[in-house]
């Protein structure tokens, strides 16, 4: 992995805060929606079948997931149901949806996801994000059938999601600015220590960090990278695109044809025991 990457930057994504953690998911999923946002669609297949292959390695009938930076769980949607991306979003697109408040938009999501049949029946779904609105949504909803309100950045889990993450299977993260934070991803590895989960992350190139990969070897994981980049989401504005221009190129990356294009790129990493690590088709 031949990445120059330094253990420090500054954020060169722009963040959409206004609709990141608002009571219900329509402003946040119709920005996502505004910006081509395409991370999930790209990554989740893959996701999809790390799963079938951690479930099929260690015979797992039922697996715990854990979403991290879950926000409204869209990821968990697209990984728990049979559900594509493009069918996700354009639901939050419809008129109809305008004039609902926050509570019948739960009603309806709920018995929407209740109808959609499940792709990994009796597996469980954790989510975890700084957003509180958002997290809780997702359980209102029946995304997650655990949600935590938690900065492992700044803080040691509770005790309950000690517990739960004590039973985590596979750590999935797509798009997360933050890369699985170092304070974080340690935090998580300590607690996960006795499943010894699978990790697999999506971050925008040119915002991984070294300490993230550092520490996923330093506690006997092997990191492979998956496939080739892919589109996460257009640029806002030309500045934006300026600044990630730069940073991926500082981090090793060819940017030509990616970001140049006009849009992030995103890149896909999974992280294993060594006895689990093999090749897997991107």
């Amino acid at each position: 992995m031949s990445l120059n990457l330094p253990e420090r930057r500054t954020n060169f994504v722009t963040l959409f805060d206004d609709t990141y953690n608002q009571p219900d998911c329509r402003a946040y999923y119709r920005m996502l929606r505004s910006l081509c946002y395409s991370n999930h669609a790209h990554a989740v297949p893959v996701f999809r079948r790390l799963l079938d292959d951690l479930c099929h390695k260690r015979g797992l009938r039922a697996p715990n997931v854990l979403d991290f930076a879950s926000s409204y769980g869209i990821v968990s949607a697209l990984v728990r149901h049979d559900v594509s991306a493009e069918a996700f979003l354009d639901r939050y697109e419809d008129p109809e949806f305008d004039n609902l408040t926050a509570e019948e938009l739960i009603r309806r999501d709920a018995a929407w996801l209740a109808d959609l049949p499940e792709s990994y029946r009796g597996a469980r779904f954790t989510g975890i994000d700084v957003a509180g609105n958002a997290v809780a949504y997702g359980h209102a909803i029946g995304l997650f059938d655990h949600a935590f309100d938690e900065d492992l950045e700044h803080a040691e889990p509770s005790k309950g999601l000690a517990e739960t993450l004590s039973s985590i299977d596979l750590i999935i993260e797509c798009g997360s600015v933050a890369h699985l934070m170092p304070a974080a991803l340690e935090r998580l590895l300590r607690a996960t220590a006795g499943k010894r989960p699978w990790i697999v992350t999506s971050p925008v190139r040119g915002n991984e960090r070294k300490a993230a990969f550092d520490l996923l070897r330093d506690h006997g994981l092997v990191v492979e990278t998956l496939g080739r980049p892919f589109p996460h989401r257009r640029f806002d504005s030309l500045s934006e695109q300026a600044r990630a221009i730069d940073i991926a190129r500082a981090a090793g990356h060819d940017t030509s044809g990616f970001e140049t294009t006009g849009h992030f790129y995103a890149q896909i990493y999974v992280a294993r025991p060594p006895e689990d690590a093999a090749a897997v088709a991107g």
